[in-house]
């Protein structure tokens, strides 16, 4: 099972184990981390799991399509590493992933 590091915006680190299949954003509320809001449940509809994903790790992760890449403009302080997500798939290349959450409680 990969092993994801979810750092909240207090700089507390998280290791957990996210089943694949899972996504990146499953992973954090099924572990309570705090700051992954996600209140459209998945859907890419409201931007509440919006993250920032370490820098060496952008080119692993599979493209952003443009759906994501709409919802990102009204996400709060996007940046280049800005990802939702609700739409990183966990697969075992994900093993050592490390996400940023972003500030969702806005």
């Amino acid at each position: 099972m990969p092993k994801i590091s979810y750092i909240t915006p207090d700089g507390t680190q998280h290791d957990v184990d996210v089943e694949t299949g899972y996504s990146v954003m499953e992973g954090a509320i099924n572990n309570d981390i705090q700051g992954i809001v996600a209140e459209c449940g998945g859907a890419c509809a409201c931007a509440t799991c919006h993250s920032y994903i370490d820098e060496a790790w952008l080119d692993k992760l599979p493209k952003m399509d443009d759906m994501e890449d709409s919802m990102l403009d009204a996400a709060f302080e996007r940046k280049s590493n800005s990802r939702l997500t609700c739409q990183l798939e966990v697969t075992d290349e994900f093993d050592g992933l490390i996400v940023h959450v972003a500030d969702n409680d806005y």
